[in-house]
């Protein structure tokens, strides 16, 4: 007999790719679960499924860096406190030294959702009944008719898991010119913004350049701990303000309003799948 639930929750994270540096991603997650009846007539209980699975992706996958450790591009330094990672990609690097629960180590070469999957149910068997015999985890992005872009950011401030400095989403966005849609604007957004790292200016310590490549190094405190990360410059887009998405909004609409004055703008910005803000310029 088996059990399913899809669409059971959504990972918001940020991986390393060997081509594309550090990807922001948004993957919805569903489960199967096969089993013999209980004493109840389940497979299992829908209300532990949910709060099991769903609680364990949110602790050790949603809003991680997720890296893979048997990759050739990466160097992993780990200690008690804190993960110090060097990937190497395309002839450049990025350096990220993050407290332990911010990263997510995969036993595997490249991060796929198939691979993610395959290692999260080698930890989940522990956690269910042991009357579930199989366990079958799927990742798949949203489907987004338009376009879309990835990004990774840090909120310091934020006293939850969003303050980790390497998290990130797949978003899309709508732009209205004079409250018409205007998809040519969205298509320039999303490819100018395709695997973005979105800084905040008060983050930044400084540029410096290695074998001709400038790269962008951003630190801070925040209440898990210490954060860094060092990333090639033309990877990076700096703002004045936090990396919200009700910031991230204003910032495009404001921008556009500078390239566009005769005009008006509403931007409905996403943060992963379904949910968002808009702002008006």
């Amino acid at each position: 007999m088996h059990l399913f639930v899809d669409n059971l929750t959504n990972v918001d994270f940020s991986y390393l790719d060997a081509d594309r540096g550090v990807v922001g991603e948004t993957w919805l997650a569903s489960i199967v679960l096969e089993g013999a009846l209980d004493e109840q007539g389940m497979v299992c209980d829908f209300g532990i499924v949910k709060k099991t699975i769903r609680q364990w992706l949110d602790t050790y996958v949603d809003h991680c860096l997720v890296v893979a450790a048997q990759s050739s591009a990466a160097n992993i330094v780990r200690d008690q406190q804190s993960i110090d990672i060097t990937w190497q990609y395309q002839q450049k690097e990025l350096h990220c030294l993050s407290p332990n629960e911010a990263i997510c180590l995969i036993d595997a070469t490249h991060i796929t959702p198939e691979s993610v999957a395959s290692w999260c149910i080698k930890q989940l068997r522990e956690l269910l009944p042991n009357t579930i015999d199989r366990i079958a985890l799927t990742f798949t992005p949203e489907d987004i008719k338009h376009h879309s872009y990835h990004y990774t950011h840090g909120l310091k401030k934020h006293l939850g898991n969003c303050q980790r400095i390497a998290h990130g989403h797949r978003s899309t966005i709508e732009i209205y010119r004079d409250d018409k849609r205007d998809t040519s604007l969205e298509s320039a957004w999303c490819k100018q913004w395709q695997d973005i790292y979105i800084g905040t200016r008060s983050d930044f310590i400084d540029t410096v350049q290695k074998d001709g490549v400038d790269y962008d190094h951003f630190a801070y405190d925040a209440e898990q701990g210490h954060f860094e990360i060092t990333l090639p410059a033309a990877d990076c887009c700096m703002i004045d303000t936090d990396s919200t998405v009700e910031l991230i909004a204003s910032h495009i609409a404001n921008t556009l309003k500078q390239q566009h004055p005769n005009h008006h703008f509403k931007v409905k910005a996403f943060e992963g799948i379904g949910k968002g803000a808009i702002a008006y310029a």
